[in-house]
């Protein structure tokens, strides 16, 4: 399998490095819009070859290069600025980058599936599907999925379980809108109660990558195995569920929009929905999300809504 890594940035290196790690393709491109970055990186994966006990090519090139990939990963992005509090900050400029990657990489990865972890995650994961006229499920955004770890995270050193053996999502906006899906939350099949102590776990996931922001400047190493999550899920045609970023015509009532789902992942992609019976303050909590999603759209990409 040909994956590509667009950016080669923190997170992309650190995916790069992760993919290296794991053995996932047998192909690696690494492209960004600083060539120098992305040849330095190749070279010193390949020097991390001889530690591994699996071969893969590693080549670093222009971004115009990749071509006939399975599988890009685009985390070119805008730099975040010291201060910002959300991720719509980088919005307007991170519309324009895509504005000019995506036709691109579309034209010359036309079979592949495009994975999304630039930000605002939902509006790059929207806006990559118009642009590159792929089908919805062959372009996905990482969204929710890493907010999801980070509540199993924090509800596994309350419960002491660990996080492998619990089920709890995170649905809706890679952002401040999230929510929680208690109703199907488990620990060996013993429901995670929503109560007060479980709430405010779940409030701290949104400020968790802001709290590592403050301290280091930056996210990548959770990003990147969410990221390798994803791409093993398609390499090897797993069928895991997972919550990810998605345009969809309808879901539980909201048409035209795009966040994070509950969604079945193999090799062609996204192969379905999964539909839930939401209670009542789920229902609220996703028709409040996708209110903020689509006016979120309207700001940033007023052509296509």
């Amino acid at each position: 399998m040909k994956i590509a890594i667009i950016g080669s940035g923190r997170v992309g290196s650190a995916l790069a490095y992760a993919l290296v790690l794991k053995g996932l393709g047998n192909s690696l491109l690494l492209a960004s819009r600083d060539e120098t970055k992305a040849l330095g990186d190749a070279l010193d994966l390949q020097h991390t070859l001889a530690f591994c006990s699996h071969q893969l090519q590693i080549q670093g090139c222009k971004i115009a290069e990749v071509s006939d990939c399975d599988i890009v990963v685009i985390t070119a992005s805008a730099p975040m600025q010291a201060g910002m509090t959300s991720r719509m900050e980088l919005g307007a400029a991170n519309v324009q980058l895509f504005r000019e990657l995506i036709p691109l990489l579309a034209a010359n990865n036309p079979h592949s599936i495009f994975v999304i972890i630039t930000n605002p995650v939902d509006i790059m994961t929207y806006q990559a599907t118009r642009l590159s006229g792929f089908p919805a499920k062959r372009v996905m955004g990482i969204g929710t999925l890493v907010d999801s770890a980070r509540f199993r995270a924090f509800l596994s050193q309350a419960e002491q379980i660990h996080p492998d053996d619990l089920r709890a999502y995170i649905l809706g906006e890679h952002g401040g809108s999230q929510f929680p899906l208690f109703s199907y939350a488990m620990a060996g099949g013993e429901q995670i109660d929503d109560n007060p102590e479980h709430r405010q776990l779940f409030n701290r996931v949104y400020e968790a990558a802001f709290d590592v922001f403050k301290l280091k400047g930056y996210t990548n190493y959770a990003i990147a195995a969410a990221a390798c999550e994803v791409i093993r899920t398609i390499m090897y045609d797993e069928h895991r569920t997972m919550p990810l970023s998605t345009c969809f015509t309808e879901w539980q009532g909201i048409e035209n929009n795009c966040f994070s789902i509950p969604v079945v992942l193999g090799r062609e992609g996204i192969i379905r929905h999964l539909h839930l019976q939401l209670n009542q303050r789920a229902q609220a909590e996703l028709r409040h999300t996708a209110s903020i999603i689509k006016n979120h759209l309207k700001q940033l990409l007023p052509e296509y809504v």
